[in-house]
């Protein structure tokens, strides 16, 4: 197909999401941007934080990666699904029950100030590298489709995209971004279900041929049995477990939606249907994957990884197929960056600068400096980028949960102890056990054929980091007298 003709499709399907934008931000305010005005409907909340949990990682990575590891993706989202109950019906309660914008301000009343900044500083590290690793890899794949044909630079396309998603969060915010994502998740999903069923076609298969045939190839194994394998079943399981925990329940962007819907009950409801949705949704687009190994099995085709479901589809499906790839790719792109600039922006503004404590600023002057920071981010994002480019890796998807084994785990452990103790840590050396302990884990990995032979370590490190937090935290804290005692619950 044309790469004008893709483009002018990208460009209407963005014409579009501006059209949904101003209709969703008309009269926002501060609150709008940060939490919704408390307005949101569940299920509109949960399908669209669908996207925004997949983004175009999962579309283009998942599917890739079935070559190298069959179906063991899904052992852990069979942990993630655990974890989602654990999000429902512990840390949503506790963050109504305080009525907070920003879930850190449950550590700044339970830990003091200090562990507060430090949880507010990993999101923001942890969401910044994940979410520009997402948005490097579809801009990528966008470059090779479009831009590289009309003679476009990377960077150029890069700053256009980004420019493009600031266009419509920057005065909606959350109210906004709650419509686009659900807009943008039926496009991906969409063309997910058109690509699997012109995949069928393209390799003669029935639905119960497909499954036979991928079972003959080894591509539909999904549990591994191996304890020493990085994969083992056990270990995937408890990863995903606390990767939800983590990467969904302590992290501003996807709560920041969820404590936009008006009622605790209703925003358990969006949990839990998120988390039945998401099983169905991941082996989808594991099958999808097996689907792309047969077909280039067949076609002799020298792709694998990132590249293949490109390959496959603008190499050999009907151009308008082609375009619904396109499009849906586009929709896996804008959730996984516009709702982490949003949530930066958020985060930064009540967290560091405490602007919803500032009475000594007026709301012009509120605004202001949150959209010089929406700015800033969107200026880090493109940066962050270009550095990406620069150290291309074959599969953003290992990347993206390595970086998060590292920067979540403190996230996990702060809230671990300040949810599971009474004790009270020193304040002032809060943010060194929170770095000290993924300077542990990089000595560990890094080391870890000597320290234990045969066996792994994979999605695990996020346990382990937290739990070295955890633990930090305990050999800086004491039993917390009486009257601090009273003073801890009165702040929270």
């Amino acid at each position: 197909m044309s790469p004008l003709l893709l483009l002018a499709f990208v460009l209407a399907y963005f014409v579009l999401l501006l059209i949904v934008a101003w209709l969703s931000s008309r009269g926002a305010d501060n609150e709008s941007f940060f939490i919704g005005n408390k307005s949101s409907h569940w299920m509109l909340v949960a399908f669209g934080m669908i996207g925004t949990s997949l983004s175009g990682v999962t579309f283009i990575s998942v599917p890739g990666a079935v070559g190298a590891t069959a179906f063991s993706y899904f052992q852990i989202a069979l942990g993630q699904f655990i974890g989602y109950f654990v999000i429902a019906y512990v840390l949503l309660p506790l963050y109504y029950r305080l009525n907070l914008s920003s879930i850190y301000v449950f550590l700044r009343g339970r830990l003091g100030p200090r562990a507060y900044q430090t949880g507010a500083g990993f999101f923001m590290v942890s969401r910044t590298l994940g979410a520009t690793a997402r948005l490097y890899l579809v801009v990528k794949i966008l470059q090779e489709l479009i831009l590289e044909r009309l003679g476009l630079p990377f960077w150029l396309t890069a700053l256009v995209i980004l420019l493009m998603i600031l266009a419509y969060t920057f005065e909606g915010g959350v109210k906004t971004i709650v419509w686009t994502d659900t807009l943008q998740t039926s496009g991906m999903l969409l063309g997910l279900v058109i690509c699997v069923v012109y995949l069928l076609r393209g390799l003669d298969l029935s639905l119960g041929q497909s499954l036979r045939e991928l079972d003959a190839a080894g591509l539909s194994t999904i549990f591994v049995g191996d304890p020493n394998s990085r994969f083992f079943f056990a270990k995937q399981i408890l990863a995903g477990i606390f990767i939800s925990i983590a990467m969904t329940g302590m992290d501003q962007e996807m709560m920041q939606k969820n404590i936009s819907v008006r009622r605790l009950a209703d925003s358990q409801k969006n949990v839990i249907t998120l988390s039945l949705i998401m099983l169905v949704v991941v082996l989808l687009f594991l099958f999808l994957g097996g689907l792309l190994q047969l077909f280039a099995t067949q076609q002799a085709m020298a792709e694998r990884g990132d590249q293949l479901f490109a390959a496959v589809v603008l190499g050999h499906l009907p151009a308008w197929v082609q375009l619904v790839f396109v499009l849906a790719l586009i929709s896996a792109l804008f959730p996984s960056a516009d709702g982490a600039i949003t949530a930066l922006t958020s985060s930064f503004c009540i967290d560091l600068l405490g602007l919803q404590r500032r009475q000594d600023w007026s709301e012009a002057k509120k605004t202001a400096v949150r959209r010089r920071v929406h700015l800033s981010f969107a200026a880090v994002f493109l940066l962050l980028v270009l550095v990406f480019r620069w150290v291309d890796n074959p599969s953003m998807i290992g990347l993206i949960l390595k970086l998060a084994g590292y920067t979540y785990g403190p996230l996990l452990g702060l809230f671990a102890f300040g949810l599971l103790t009474r004790r009270q840590p020193r304040d002032g050396w809060v943010p060194l056990v929170a770095i000290a302990a993924p300077l542990l884990c990089w000595l560990i990995d890094s080391r870890q054929r000597a320290l234990f032979g045969a066996y792994e370590i994979g999605l695990e490190l996020l346990l382990l980091n937290g739990a070295l937090t955890f633990a930090g935290l305990w050999l800086i804290s004491s039993r917390p007298q009486r009257a601090s005692l009273a003073s801890s619950s009165a702040r929270l």
